[in-house]
């Protein structure tokens, strides 16, 4: 059965989409209640699937709670070439072993996300299996709906031809072979990152060079990494879908304040209404919770989440773990003489260098003067130095 809901189509066509090609024909599909054939290619360069990977993953699943068929494609031949799209430097060949052993767990942890177990909603396909038995003649007709000059101007191209790098004729082909997955599949949609413009749109022209109507394109926004670079496997910046709940929690509570939302919109599907209220909250910390909460209820439980945001609240706002050491107050002493009596500094020097960086804080007071003198007043209040160092003033 398939839903033709206007309000979870546009949703669906807007949520975390920077462009649709054509959106008023996969419109015009989406309320034709006919069944679309989806497409997403990931290649098994990690064998883990991050939450910059899920933006596209959830997008599928917006498809499927539609009605339409997701074919998750894994590239056990595309990854041998290896994608350059987003890379500043040509990507090394793998090893067949290596996409192996990365495809094992693919289809589980996708599972974590789509409806794995509906044959009439998901399929998985290996482009091994069309793309590996092409010769020289297929293969130069595909070429021929290309010119040199198409691919040269791509951006990352662009750069490093003109940095002197080298690009290998072995990159050319990976745009033929994504194109030609969506060929072998006859598929109506097709989803990517928006660093996969130019492969997403060579499917539209080898599906028209062989008569099939050309697909329509949904290109999701990439999000940034914990550290505020592009999330990628190869620079560890990631949060894995199979990330412990804790670990998941501590990493989300030490993203910059200005990636809740885009995390909120892209990597959760909390209803847009529920990222407003988030968002309207003034502690950033407060709002980490509920995007800490909202993950791991989806990847793991909502039992599991309850219990792992009570645990966050403590740690990275009420302070009161019973594991917080406790340190006697010696009246009117300098935060200085505190902070290195205490341990967290190893002289006075660095500990004026901790307050000067804004790292310390008494009683949730963020300390701004080396001068400042400590009194029975802070009796009971916490110290803090840094983001894990903590001592209850007694």
């Amino acid at each position: 059965m398939i839903n033709t809901d206007p309000q979870q189509i546009e949703e669906l066509l807007t949520r975390g989409v920077s462009e649709v090609i054509d959106k008023e024909k996969l419109r015009e599909d989406l309320l034709s209640g006919r069944q679309l054939r989806v497409k997403l290619g990931i290649d098994p360069t990690s064998p883990h699937i991050h939450i910059g990977r899920s933006v596209t993953l959830l997008k599928l699943r917006d498809f499927q709670k539609l009605g339409h068929k997701v074919l998750l494609l894994v590239g056990n031949a595309t990854g041998v070439i290896g994608d350059t799209s987003d890379k500043d430097a040509e990507r090394p060949m793998l090893t067949h072993e290596t996409i192996k052993d990365n495809m094992r767990a693919y289809k589980e942890q996708a599972g974590k996300i789509l409806d794995t177990e509906n044959d009439d909603l998901f399929e998985v396909v290996y482009n091994a299996d069309w793309l590996n038995p092409l010769g020289y003649r297929e293969i130069g007709e595909h070429a021929d709906a290309f010119s040199l000059a198409e691919f040269i101007a791509r951006d990352n191209i662009k750069r490093r031809l003109n940095a002197g790098k080298r690009v290998s004729l072995r990159e050319l082909l990976y745009p033929l072979m994504q194109g030609y997955d969506s060929v072998a599949l006859e598929a109506d949609v097709e989803l990517g990152g928006t660093d996969q413009r130019f492969n997403l749109l060579a499917g539209r022209v080898l599906q028209e060079q062989v008569g099939q109507r050309p697909q329509n394109i949904v290109m999701t926004n990439l999000i940034l990494g914990t550290d505020g670079r592009k999330m990628s496997s190869s620079w560890g910046n990631v949060i894995t879908v199979t990330e412990e709940a804790r670990v998941m929690g501590d990493k989300v509570m030490n993203i910059a304040d200005s990636q809740v939302e885009e995390y909120l919109l892209h990597c959760t599907r909390v209803s847009q209404e529920e990222v407003g209220s988030i968002l309207a909250l003034t502690d950033p910390r407060e709002q980490k919770l509920h995007l800490a909460g909202a993950l791991m209820a989806l990847y793991h439980d909502e039992a599991t989440a309850e219990v792992e945001v009570a645990h966050l609240r403590k740690k990275y706002i009420t302070k009161d773990e019973v594991d917080h050491q406790e340190i006697s107050l010696e009246d009117n002493e300098n935060i200085l003489d505190l902070i290195v009596r205490s341990g967290a500094a190893s002289s006075k020097g660095d500990a004026r260098r901790k307050v000067e960086q804004g790292g310390v804080s008494v009683g949730g007071v963020k300390v701004g003067d080396t001068v400042l003198v400590i009194t029975d007043a802070e009796k009971g209040v916490v110290l803090k130095v840094g983001k894990k160092f903590f001592r209850k003033l007694v």
